[in-house]
């Protein structure tokens, strides 16, 4: 029986995914094998010796300690591209917002309206300029920029998309009317509009500073529906003090930001919507299920992809540092036992990598402990057919 802790309110079309016969799933189980998650912060949180992976519904994975959980020997999954029409939708509402100060109009007519004042007489100071014709830069294209792109497009402006690791389905799935920037100072310099949908890295976090600001055109309109982060404060007030930033469209207000003028602040509603919360629950549970019961992983941010039909009776599942020897030491062990292997794949990603073992005879945990007891080792499962 796997026991499965939800640490926020996860959509019962993702619990379903779940065989009730074989998983236990509440908010107090003890010793969870695995972890369903949204917003709640885990940087804290002591983990139990069962603990096995940790999903995410939704992409970011800001609130969970990648490094720690990769120490452990513990899987991390995101769900990229479940929620992506949602924040495509918005992006499209934040392109409007950005141009006709629909909400500063929407407040005053309120304003106006109680007063009993003929609203109509000051519409001139909510004039904004139309969408049709601008240039719009799109800095990430994932599975959310490649639409943001696409229909972009289709709202008759000329868009540009950079993304310096754009994967072959992401190229697949631009718009041939999409023009591929080769760098972010052509974004920069040519661009009326910006939008961000890059994760937060050590190298993207503020990105958007006082040296990307002073080479971008005066008035450009920004959109930040990705992370707070990526946006450096201090240097946005200034550009938006000075005109060179005409309006800042952002999924992530706090206190700071909220005291500049033009600034037009959501309270962080790109996923927010019944559909994606229901994807992003249901894609989550999918990656928890394959991984606990067949040893797959779909969608890691710390751990290669490895997805490997059953080819044999027991199958070792291995975690480890991605050192040399570590094969040769892991099929030392099973040479030195006998042990017959029917298939074996091995990935890398950066300083860790994942051994998926197919054996033709059913073994036991004492050869899967001489694995453990490895240096490079960090986590061994054995699973059995």
């Amino acid at each position: 029986m796997y026991r499965i802790k939800t640490l926020n309110k996860i959509s019962p079309a993702g619990l379903s995914v779940l065989d009730q016969t074989r998983y236990t799933i509440s908010t107090d189980v003890e010793n969870e094998d695995g972890i369903l998650v949204r917003s709640a912060d885990m940087h804290d949180y002591a983990f139990p010796d069962a603990l096995r992976a940790v999903a995410r519904a939704g992409a970011g994975t800001n609130n969970i300690p990648i490094d720690r959980c990769s120490e452990a020997g513990i899987v991390v999954f995101n769900t990229p591209g479940a929620n992506a029409n949602a924040v495509k939708e918005l992006a499209v509402c934040a392109l409007l917002l950005a141009s006709r100060k629909i909400s500063d109009g929407v407040a005053w007519v309120k304003e106006q309206a109680a007063a009993g004042a003929d609203v109509e007489k000051g519409k001139s100071q909510f004039v904004g300029p139309e969408l049709s014709g601008k240039m719009l830069g799109v800095i990430g294209l994932g599975a959310i920029g490649v639409q943001v792109a696409n229909i972009a497009t289709k709202l008759g402006m000329t868009v540009f998309g950079y993304d310096p690791f754009l994967s072959v389905d992401g190229a697949l799935s631009l718009s041939r009317l999409v023009h591929r920037a080769m760098d972010l100072e052509t974004i920069y310099k040519n661009c009326d509009y910006i939008t961000l949908h890059v994760p937060q890295t050590p190298e993207t976090k503020g990105m958007f500073n006082e040296d990307a600001f002073h080479m971008m055109k005066g008035g450009v309109r920004i959109l930040n529906l990705a992370r707070g982060t990526l946006v450096n404060d201090d240097d946005m007030l200034a550009a938006l003090d000075s005109g060179k930033v005409a309006c800042y469209v952002t999924d992530f207000p706090n206190g700071k930001i909220l005291r500049g003028k033009n600034v037009v602040a959501i309270p962080h509603l790109g996923a927010s919507t019944p559909e994606s919360e229901e994807n992003c629950a249901v894609m989550a549970a999918q990656e928890l299920k394959d991984y606990l019961e067949n040893g797959n992983i779909q969608n890691s941010v710390n751990l290669p992809t490895l997805v490997q039909p059953w080819s044999g009776v027991s199958r070792l599942c291995i975690i480890h540092r991605n050192a040399p020897g570590a094969i040769a030491s892991i099929t030392g062990v099973l040479s030195k036992d006998g042990v017959n292997v029917a298939n074996m794949t091995n990935k890398s990603k950066k300083d860790y990598a994942y051994t998926v073992v197919d054996v033709d005879s059913r073994i036991g945990e004492s050869v899967a402990d001489t694995i453990r007891a490895l240096d490079v080792v960090l986590r061994v499962r054995l699973l059995n057919h």
